[in-house]
């Protein structure tokens, strides 16, 4: 394990000879990890057998691969007492009025599509443009100090440019044949405490939209309803808001990762409900390319040592070790794309019957200032 200046280093190295680099820290845990590619050719994926690190966009046509064996691992671990944080407190900018009539008006369509019975749930992204003096590692950096309980990252590969970000989502852990994933929508602004939280009925109604989907979604890939558990549902803090989550698990029949992906993805609370119609919407309809945003990441198919005691009364045969494959994937939400000193930050929030466009614009701003009070420096 590196001392944590010598991996920021080997980051900022890597990214400057505009070799494939990913580093990430999972949520809760203090290891940063690192896949440093050692050549410059561009691998993909299309069936996820691969063991590696896995960068896929929205539409699903293009994901890219940094192949375990094609790079060298390196990792540090961030002590309580370490600060890396390069941030001030982030000043909301002024309205942009031309972009919140924009976005207004699209969700009054999604709204009349909605009630036309075309779909129960789409979920809108818009683009915003913040200017940056911090280079991709120091905002990295800041993410990682601001946002524990998330999964953040740092991503940068000559096809697809620089990305970051810190998301609360996990799409899909596998080992073996169990299989975990989260419901999570739902959105308000955090006031001081979890259990002040009151949800309207369209916040809860949205959500449950995107839990019942994924469980069918998971009875369409063979996972029989009785081997399905869910949790009830519960609030969660991620950054300065606050979500709807429900924890979801099952033990798969078929464990080929590529068609759990085809299954899950793009899921209720990244697409809409129905998939195609909504998805359909989103293509049609956006002000802009998602690219990557609400696509996925993360370790695909990396074995993994489970050491246990197999009977504490037999010394001689105390430790045993096993070896398993494990992939743990995470929705790309806020994220943002860095262009020469500047940010393209991506937001979105879902649309039912009952959404407010007025409101559903304060939502993303409110989002936004996840990403944006990453991007300036300490005073």
């Amino acid at each position: 394990m590196m001392q944590a200046m010598a991996f920021f280093n080997a980051l900022e190295d890597h990214i400057n000879k505009n070799l494939p680099v990913v580093a990430y820290r999972k949520p809760d845990e203090n290891v940063i990890q690192a896949f440093l590619q050692k050549d410059k050719q561009s691998y993909t994926t299309t069936d996820f057998s691969e063991s590696g690190f896995v960068f896929s966009d929205f539409c699903g046509k293009k994901s890219f691969l940094i192949p375990e064996d094609k790079s060298k691992q390196i990792s540090t671990e961030l002590k309580t007492e370490d600060s890396i944080k390069e941030t001030s407190e982030y000043i909301p900018e002024i309205t942009n009025h031309t972009q919140q009539k924009e976005h207004e008006e699209l969700v009054e369509k999604a709204i009349a599509e909605i009630e036309s019975g075309n779909m129960k749930k789409v979920v809108l992204a818009r683009k915003e443009h913040s200017q940056t003096q911090l280079s991709a590692v120091s905002i990295f950096k800041n993410l990682l100090e601001n946002y524990p309980k998330a999964f953040c990252y740092i991503w940068s590969h000559p096809e697809s440019g620089i990305w970051l970000g810190a998301t609360p989502e996990t799409l899909v852990k596998v080992e073996r044949n169990r299989f975990k994933t989260m419901a999570l929508a739902g959105t308000q602004a955090f006031k001081g405490t979890i259990d002040e939280a009151a949800w309207t009925p369209k916040e809860v109604e949205e959500q449950k939209i995107v839990s019942d989907e994924i469980v069918q979604k998971l009875k369409d890939f063979k996972v029989s309803a009785g081997a399905i558990n869910l949790s009830d549902p519960y609030t969660v803090k991620a950054g300065n808001l606050l979500h709807i989550r429900t924890d979801i698990s099952a033990v798969l029949e078929n464990d080929n990762l590529s068609n759990l992906l085809e299954s899950l993805h793009p899921t209720p609370a990244v697409c809409g409900f129905p998939r195609e119609k909504a998805k359909e919407f989103i293509l049609e309809n956006e002000h802009s390319d998602r690219e990557f945003y609400s696509g996925f990441l993360g370790e695909i198919n990396l074995k993994q040592e489970i050491k246990r005691n197999s009977n504490r009364r037999n010394q001689e045969n105390q430790a045993y070790a096993s070896i398993s494959k494990q992939s743990q994937i995470f929705v790309n939400l806020r994220c943002m794309k860095l262009v020469k000193g500047e940010a393209e930050i991506f937001i979105g929030g879902g649309i039912t019957a009952e959404s407010n466009p007025a409101a559903e614009w304060e939502e993303t701003v409110n989002k936004s200032y996840t990403i944006k009070s990453v991007l300036v420096h300490q005073d």
